[in-house]
């Protein structure tokens, strides 16, 4: 088979491609020089778990449980910290501008000794600390209520057993401090995302109770005062799980109210709803209740899956509504998903790309003029023009804004991950 090789473009080609570019844009009012800078703004948090198959280093020999399962074994996954952590800053460097990384409580640093969830502090992550300070990036949290003996039943801040709770609503409790601690030390908000698994293979009588319990837990956990200025806390619902096919506690309406009755943020993860749900079409809708909302934006296929974002219809669409009226300055932005069974830079680099394309397509719009054919009632123009955008060059803003960032253009990426693979990942 003819081996398929990757030409890449010299800088007086992307150059040239993107003048053209900027003028057909122009032409129907879009300032694309604008849309780059303000898509420079946007800092995606970036999942630490792809690297390592959501393995953390809690316990080298762990497995995953509570309706989570990656696909896969592709070579090469992050066996320690140092290895995790070298291999997110290749990924940086192949994704133009400043982001973040996002941390679950099983990557805490534990060679001085192992510590149970309930007792992790601040200083199992102080290696995770100083280093997103030489780089320069924020740091998000993520309890981990998974893996673990305490919720192999399928509950956990919900279970019956009021010593199972206690033990999760200190875990939690414990993570926000930790997020507390990023916060104040990366001068950058933390967020501190709380999803539990629970639920169970059959519907209970009693739907009622498990949510009681799960109530009462949040309201612990939530009982200390720590500033939103260093942790902002958040609450993510879950549809079903491997598991849990047929009742969950912590439902989107069960999360939806608690978050509006306690004022805080609410979690939309892509992957968590019926599949004919997207949560394009929710983020208008809870952000008139909600003054933020987190993201976690991942790829279902028929259910919770987890697959790597694509530039398909949803993730543009997702863009857009964060774009349109500027809801996106009330939006963290984070990706979910864990792949195995492909190199997983790639996969990093790939969807985070992705999601930054997406947003790159939405400062593209042409949305003042949308508006104006609305309000006219002129739907027919809106449509046709809406679809001719389609076929707008937003590649070559794309790559022209790779280009003035310092990373590569295009799929020019591809190859230094396949040598970063050849030099690196194979000798794991």
């Amino acid at each position: 088979m003819q081996e398929y090789k990757i030409k890449k473009r010299s800088e007086q080609d992307i150059i040239k491609a993107y003048e053209y570019a900027r003028e057909k844009y122009a032409a129907i009012g879009i300032d694309t020089d604008a849309a780059m800078e303000k898509l420079s703004k946007n800092s995606i948090s970036i999942h630490c778990w792809q690297g390592d198959d959501v393995i953390g280093f809690e316990n080298p020999t762990g497995s995953l449980s509570g309706g989570i399962q990656t696909t896969g074994n592709y070579p090469g996954n992050a066996r320690t910290i140092d290895e995790l952590k070298k291999d997110f800053e290749k990924a940086l460097s192949l994704i133009p501008g400043k982001h973040r990384i996002s941390l679950h409580a099983i990557y805490g640093d534990f060679s001085s000794g192992k510590a149970d969830r309930d007792a992790i502090r601040p200083e199992h992550f102080t290696t995770w600390m100083e280093w997103a300070k030489e780089l320069g990036i924020g740091v998000d949290f993520n309890p981990t209520c998974f893996s673990h003996p305490l919720s192999e039943d399928g509950f956990t801040l919900s279970n019956k057993n009021s010593k199972i709770r206690d033990f999760w609503v200190e875990h939690c409790i414990r993570c926000r401090e930790i997020g507390e601690y990023f916060g104040k030390n990366l001068n950058t908000t933390c967020t501190n995302n709380i999803w539990v698994p629970d639920g169970c293979k059959d519907a209970p009588a009693d739907m009622l109770a498990p949510r009681m319990r799960l109530e009462e837990s949040l309201n612990r956990i939530l009982e200390k005062p720590i500033s939103k200025e260093y942790n902002l806390d958040s609450v993510e619902s879950k549809l079903f799980g491997i598991g849990s096919e047929s009742y969950v506690v912590g439902s989107h309406e069960f999360y939806m109210g608690y978050a509006v009755k306690n004022n805080i943020a609410l979690t939309l993860d892509s992957g968590h709803f019926h599949p004919t749900e997207v949560i394009s079409n929710k983020i208008s809708s809870v952000l008139l209740f909600l003054n933020e909302i987190l993201l976690h934006v991942s790829r279902p296929v028929r259910w919770d899956s987890d697959h790597v974002v694509a530039l398909d219809d949803e993730l543009r669409a997702i863009a857009q509504q964060l774009v349109r009226n500027d809801l996106i300055s009330r939006t963290h932005i984070g990706l979910d998903y864990f792949d195995a069974s492909k190199n997983r830079l790639v996969c990093w680099v790939t969807g985070t790309r992705n999601m930054l394309k997406a947003l790159l397509a939405a400062y593209l719009e042409p949305y003042a003029a949308f508006q104006a054919l609305e309000n006219a009632d002129d739907t027919t123009t809106f449509f046709a023009l809406s679809e001719e955008l389609k076929t707008y060059p937003l590649g070559a803003v794309w790559d022209y804004y790779c280009m003035t960032k310092g990373v590569p253009a295009a799929s020019d990426w591809v190859s230094d991950v396949k040598n970063y693979e050849d030099t690196v990942l194979s000798n794991r």
